[in-house]
């Protein structure tokens, strides 16, 4: 099984991952619905600090940093680290911003490593919607120093348009900002694990297929 496969089905296990039929934020109506809030021990948190460190070693991404965005990004960034020094022996530090400005003590919004003009960040998320996150944490991260990101990883990339355009958030990412955005896992990669028996969810194929059809973009 590969790592993607284990990745798929450490999903289900975590019931991070499910099929049915779901309302979306965009209204649209879904056949499998995303919940990363269900990642909430430290045993599933050292799994996917692993998933991510495996997805930076398959696409040669290098950092000095990994950046996690308030708050969600905070442990995945923190667990990432971990996995890269412990499975790879490659030594990264990890850092993430502050929601308001502290005046006081140390001051700033930067928390963790330092971040210096040059340095290599990986920006470290759970999913991506709009983009978002990256929007805000972007100029947070400049104001401080001229850092070089060297890409974005996510655990699954939806490859679906938005609502405003035909371009998926993780093409309209690449356009705004020139960022490559990583995922460990694909919708694609999702169906082709019900297809192989990876996971349970046949009985949902056909309306994940349908709604790929409908509203999926195509991506490398």
């Amino acid at each position: 099984m590969t790592y993607k496969e284990e990745f798929i089905k450490f999903m289900t296990e975590c019931g991070v991952l499910t099929f049915g039929e779901f309302t979306l934020k965009s209204g649209r109506k879904a056949p499998y619905f995303i919940n990363t809030g269900n990642y909430k021990t430290g045993k599933q948190l050292c799994r996917l600090g692993e998933y991510y460190a495996a997805c930076m070693q398959e696409h040669g991404l290098k950092a000095d940093v990994l950046f996690g965005p308030a708050y969600k990004g905070i442990p995945l960034a923190a667990a990432a680290s971990i996995a890269l020094w412990k499975n790879h022996g490659i030594e990264v530090g990890y850092a993430y911003d502050r929601k308001e400005v502290k005046d006081h003590g140390e001051g700033g919004m930067i928390v963790g490593s330092k971040l210096e003009d040059g340095t290599k960040v990986v920006l470290i998320e759970d999913v991506m919607t709009s983009g978002k996150a990256l929007r805000e944490v972007y100029p947070k991260l400049k104001s401080v120093a001229d850092v070089e990101i060297s890409g974005m990883i996510i655990t699954v990339d939806r490859q679906e348009k938005g609502l405003l355009s035909d371009q998926s958030a993780v093409q309209e990412v690449k356009a705004e900002f020139g960022i490559d955005v990583y995922s460990i896992v694909t919708v694609n990669d999702i169906i082709a694990a019900i297809e192989n028996g990876v996971v349970d969810g046949k009985d949902y194929l056909p309306q994940m297929l349908a709604y790929r059809e409908q509203y999926g973009v195509n991506t490398p």
